[in-house]
């Protein structure tokens, strides 16, 4: 059977982050409407999977949003339903997205007795005025407390961290790393800050309240991360993803960059599926009662289910396998007619952007770095 992994958006958010584009909706106390959808994603998933026929399920991943807010019952039903669908393997990964609030903490037992297995805690920085300028609703011990319970609580951990602040130093960067790594994940991921049009940081830098480092000092804030984390055992298999030992990788996030069919399901959540033998593109409505209504008259919760032409599905195989150390088979590049010796691979080797090795086309650390540039200059 071919692999197939599943997505789950849980829009809600106790607060909106100022710098979150996500198709999130503050959660208070919407307990009727949770229900509702969270029934709504149970049956959009049987639906789903009535289309693709039998699978071998690879990973479940609880996104949004913030999922810890969801109720460990409703979590424990779709693990349930979606193992039923699909032969799961033997070691299924199951991730769930945590905010290291207290409230929160005290779900992690029941969300681990629900089946999620690995946690990714939203911990952004250890320094409290970091915390308050990102708009976050936790401080730094209440991140150590999380993270102590996390660890207690599931096989596995990974953090997020956020750098690129503005005035942020290499030096205080580096602190934050260390506080980060002092709490024990064997999975780090670091996001570089980008200011999304519509968000609130977008409207604060538009008035001139504050103003992001350049790109230099966006590289040297990179090139820190590369440094601590890899003095501390930690491999960099990503452009922001490191993890301590082979077994520590995101196996959900490495189906997704390694072109492999996921389902998504949930408000918003985007999926890519193989439909009469054409790779698809779907989206489901963004809109809470918009997507419970069309699960209900249509059975799948897709507001669009677009079908890619080769060009296209190639070139998305390229973007998304060049963030990945491993890089993309040359074979599956055939649509954009990229060769080891078309001019515009030879010239991206030639500049030390990206190498040739074992049939794949890799980013090297210099590509990495420039990846947009590369993409940019391969796609011309």
């Amino acid at each position: 059977m071919e692999p197939v992994a599943l997505y789950v958006h849980w829009p809600y958010c106790a607060r909106i982050c100022p710098y979150c584009d996500f198709n999130v909706v503050r959660d208070r106390g919407r307990t009727e409407e949770q229900a509702a959808l969270a029934e709504a994603i149970v049956q959009d998933l049987r639906a789903q999977a009535g289309l693709i026929g039998p699978r071998r399920l690879t990973s479940i991943f609880f996104g949004g949003g913030t999922p810890s807010l969801m109720a460990p019952g409703a979590v424990a039903r779709v693990v349930e339903t979606a193992t039923a669908l699909f032969a799961p393997e033997s070691d299924l990964e199951i991730s769930l997205e945590a905010n290291p609030t207290d409230a929160e903490g005290s779900r992690f037992r029941g969300l681990a007795e629900a089946g999620v297995n690995r946690l990714s805690l939203g911990v952004q920085s250890l320094d409290d005025a970091a915390l308050r300028f990102l708009g976050r609703n936790h401080g730094a011990d209440e991140a150590r407390r999380a993270a102590q319970a996390a660890g207690a609580a599931f096989p596995r951990l990974s953090i997020d961290l956020i750098y690129a602040l503005p005035d942020q130093t290499p030096a205080v960067w580096a602190a934050d790393l260390e506080a980060g790594l002092a709490l024990g994940p064997e999975h780090v991921s670091p996001y570089q800050l980008t200011i999304e049009p519509g968000t609130a940081f977008d409207r604060a830098v538009g008035r001139g309240r504050f103003a992001p480092p350049d790109d230099e000092t966006g590289a040297e804030l990179y090139e820190v991360a590369q440094a601590v984390l890899g003095a501390n055992g930690f491999h960099a298999y990503e452009v922001s993803n490191h993890a301590r030992g082979e077994a520590a990788r995101s196996r959900h996030n490495l189906a997704v960059w390694r072109g492999v069919d996921y389902l998504g399901v949930g408000p918003g959540a985007h999926g890519r599926l193989t439909l009469d033998g054409v790779r698809t593109a779907t989206v489901a409505a963004p809109r809470i009662g918009d997507y419970i209504a069309r699960v209900s008259s249509v059975g799948v919760g897709w507001s669009e289910a677009e079908p890619l032409s080769a060009r296209e599905a190639a070139e998305e195989r390229l973007m998304l396998g060049l963030r990945i150390e491993e890089g993309v088979p040359l074979a599956t590049l055939a649509p954009l007619g990229l060769s080891p010796d078309h001019p515009r691979v030879a010239r991206a080797v030639e500049d030390g952007l990206l190498e040739l090795a074992e049939r794949r086309l890799r980013p090297t650390g210099r590509g990495r770095v420039l990846l947009d540039y590369a993409l940019k200059r391969l796609l011309a």
